[in-house]
């Protein structure tokens, strides 16, 4: 499992980097289609993860993983081949269909990586959600320990991954890395299927599974349907067993997803899943926007990168604190603790907005109608031109994200060189309170992200598992949306310390949800509930938990 987790987690980091890398550069380094990809993906997994999640319910579990496998990886194949021939032929593209091959090379591009991220997400749902539970006896002992691996393993990929085929890019080319990105997806396909096999060989547990066959399913339902209904519904329930087939299976699909948002509220977890997922929503993370504004406040690229590395390694920090408060508190415990030191490194963050070399300027908040008319009053002429714009100040009046050509692809973030002179801050005392919070946050982040991963795999019936963390999955790129439109609504340096108690208000909103569940699971949790070892067929009650 930790090696084909390794292959799998490898893989991703290395597409999703490459894949911006290559929308800009097809796009004529714009960031337009960069935008357009990540719309799409969130999207899709916001709508559609309910179905993904009741799919991996409904099926065996080789089944699953094999096919999330398959289409994942050759998806990923066939992207590359087709990036392969526009890169190679782009100018010939170009000129068929007066460009519109191009546009249909892009759209291809678009779906074929998206298609392959559901799998992914499919793929991650049925293996760390599932099969591990499984594997470990539920044993809630090994299956913290399990989890804090598979998250280690994720932040050491994390790094080096897009290290990695960032460096075959930058020394041979966009081709040659889309060559290398292929060759990896195919013999990662075959590897990681044939150990994925011999552990559903070897664990016997993981064959049994209820099954329900789509017509039985069909049948069933329309029986309670009619069980259920009153006589003049009767009509009702032919003209619906009238309709075509792609009709009623559009409406089974509306119908599963309903449901999977339904099953999904009422779970006992349900604030713990809630408070992690406004977790999200958050410019508190090492992406290209705080990478972006920390450009503008005079960092280097390569203090950035130290910068990553160092986080990288206080998130592996909280996945060990994370197994050490789990045995010494209990799980619920560490939750709690997690979120207090999460909290109390992002005060650090808060300080920054308002520490010497911030460029928050809090003349932003007064509506652009109010400075007109009070211009107005005073006799002053504002120009056309001038009523869109703010008052900014020497080098602060830049935009949050320099020239492409600025920019070497070297991480999973963007490192900039050829710092104009004199763009640097007054005081750097606000920048370094504000990595100084992020990174140590890192901590606590992800000790309550494992303490909120494990409530989810010990708290959910079998019956329920895929579907649940499917609208988990929806919930957290919901939330991320959420993030990205605060940024497009105040893009500029100048927003960003507003930008940052936005995150933090969210962050202690998810967390109180959580304190709330922690309090109802104390009134309600009795003596013997910290017990070691799950009943594997049958979870415990309300009252137990």
């Amino acid at each position: 499992i930790y090696v084909s987790g390794a292959l799998s987690m490898w893989g991703d980091r290395m597409w999703h980097f490459a894949i911006s890398v290559f929308l800009i550069e097809l796009y004529g380094r714009n960031l337009l289609l960069t935008a357009v990809f990540g719309l799409v993906v969130a999207g899709s997994v916001l709508l559609l993860g309910a179905l993904i999640g009741d799919w991996v319910d409904r099926n065996p579990r080789n089944k699953v993983a094999h096919a999330s496998l398959f289409i994942q990886n050759i998806s990923v194949t066939v992207c590359s081949i087709v990036l392969m021939l526009v890169f190679s032929y782009k100018q010939w593209i170009e000129q068929i269909w007066n460009g519109w091959l191009t546009v249909v090379c892009y759209t291809v591009v678009i779906v074929l990586a998206d298609v392959a991220n559901l799998a992914s997400t499919a793929l991650t749902i049925a293996i760390q959600r599932d099969w591990i539970v499984v594997i470990t006896g539920y044993n809630r002992g090994h299956l913290a320990g399990m989890n804090a691996t598979m998250r280690r393993i994720d932040q050491v990929t994390n790094i080096l991954a897009p290290l990695a085929v960032g460096q075959v890019m930058t020394l041979a080319s966009n081709v040659v890395g889309c060559g290398f990105i292929l060759g990896w997806n195919l013999v990662s396909l075959i590897v990681e299927f044939i150990f994925l096999s011999r552990v559903y060989r070897i664990v016997p547990a993981l064959s049994i599974k209820p099954q329900v066959d789509d017509v039985e399913e069909e049948v069933t339902l329309g029986r309670q349907e009619k069980r259920e209904s009153l006589p003049g519904e009767d009509i009702h329930l032919k003209q619906v067993s009238s309709l075509p087939l792609c009709l009623r299976r559009i409406r089974w699909l509306l119908s599963t997803c309903k449901e999977g948002w339904k099953a999904y509220y009422r779970q006992p977890v349900f604030l713990a899943g809630m408070g992690l997922a406004f977790l999200y929503t958050t410019v508190l993370g090492f992406d290209c926007i705080t990478t972006g504004y920390a450009y503008t406040q005079g960092i280097s690229g390569s203090l950035l990168s130290l910068l990553m590395g160092v986080s990288a390694i206080t998130g592996l920090m909280g996945t060990v604190i994370f197994t050490k408060l789990r045995k010494a508190y209990g799980l619920v415990n560490t939750g709690v603790i997690s979120s207090c030191l999460h909290l109390s490194c992002l005060t650090l963050c808060v300080c920054s907005v308002f520490a010497p070399g911030s460029p928050m300027d809090l003349s932003l908040l007064v509506p652009i109608a109010e400075v007109n008319s009070s211009a107005a009053e005073t006799g002053g002429l504002v120009s056309q031109g001038k009523r869109h714009t703010y008052p900014f100040l020497g080098s602060n009046n830049q935009p949050l994200l320099p020239d492409r050509s600025s920019i070497h692809w070297t991480n999973s973030t963007v490192l900039f060189e050829n710092i104009p002179s004199g763009t640097g801050p007054e005081s750097y005392v606000s920048i370094i309170l504000l990595f100084l919070g992020v990174i140590t946050a890192r901590i606590g982040l992800w000790s309550f992200d494992l303490t909120v991963t494990q409530l989810l795999q010990e708290n959910i019936c079998e019956s329920e598992r895929g579907v649940v963390n499917g609208v988990q999955s929806s919930m957290n790129y919901l939330m991320d949306l959420l993030h990205f439109i605060m940024v497009i609504s105040a893009p500029e340096p100048q927003h960003f310390g507003l930008l940052v108690i936005i995150s933090v208000l969210f962050i202690t909103a998810g967390h109180t949800m959580y304190f709330m569940y922690a309090r109802k699971f104390f009134l309600t949790s009795s003596p013997n509930s910290g017990e070691e070892k799950m009943d594997a067929t049958h979870p415990p009650s309300t009252s137990q938990r």
